[in-house]
């Protein structure tokens, strides 16, 4: 990657920023620890479930209200009420994995970012999933986080609807200046590959190690 021509990364976060394989595992292991001594809540773990499914299936949705209608999708598969639903999926899906994210984080992603920083290059977010308060306990910043549910997007990846809007917010018209980095090639690949915009899909087994940390010693040596 020569990143003399980039002016701006997006990335994806869940799976681009940190382990997901990790983060899943201490998830795990909390989920298990809280329902033993809970039985009688236990058909909690369907909203759950069933909220990340029917997300996942609808990948390329567009709609209106898509932070309205991903309750009301998990809704029409469990016996729950969407207050219910909600007060579930934020402890569980949306603050609870927070507290894990600083050590699950890939090794050497704080550098990166500070070299692209360093280098000029803006940074900004596009997650199908809010990450604002993911990014707080990385310790990781940017200058604008989009998600696929803001009201001004409303369209799940692999539509490029926000790749697109970020890269008007920053008033790229070239895309070969722009670079999104993603851990997903059939969405954040086909998402970069309908808004023409140069991407990156990591190695996983790579990120683990000390993949960011090659890019970060890249980038200081200018290239």
């Amino acid at each position: 990657m020569d990143f003399k021509k980039v002016k701006l990364v997006i990335f994806d976060v869940d799976g681009t920023l940190y382990d997901q394989k990790k983060l899943r595992h201490k998830m795990l292991l909390a989920l298990i620890s809280y329902y033993l001594l809970r039985p009688w809540r236990v058909r909690e773990l369907l909203i759950i479930y069933h909220f990340r499914k029917e997300r996942e299936k609808r990948a390329g949705f567009q709609g209106c209200n898509l932070q309205k209608e991903q309750y009301i999708w998990c809704a029409a598969q469990v016996n729950f009420p969407i207050d219910k639903i909600k007060l579930v999926v934020d402890q569980w899906i949306f603050n609870f994995p927070n507290r894990y994210l600083k050590e699950c984080k890939y090794p050497g992603i704080n550098s990166f970012f500070d070299s692209l920083i360093n280098k000029g290059i803006s940074i900004a977010i596009y997650s199908d999933y809010e990450s604002k308060m993911k990014m707080e306990n990385m310790g990781l910043n940017a200058i604008l986080q989009i998600s696929s549910t803001d009201t001004n997007i409303n369209a799940m990846k692999p539509l490029p609807k926000g790749l697109h809007y970020i890269l008007n917010e920053f008033d790229i018209i070239n895309t070969n200046e722009c670079l999104y980095i993603g851990d997903r090639d059939e969405m954040d690949g086909e998402c970069a590959r309908q808004a023409g915009i140069p991407y990156l899909i990591i190695d996983k087994k790579k990120a683990r190690n000390n993949y960011y940390e090659i890019l970060s010693t890249k980038m200081l040596q200018g290239n």
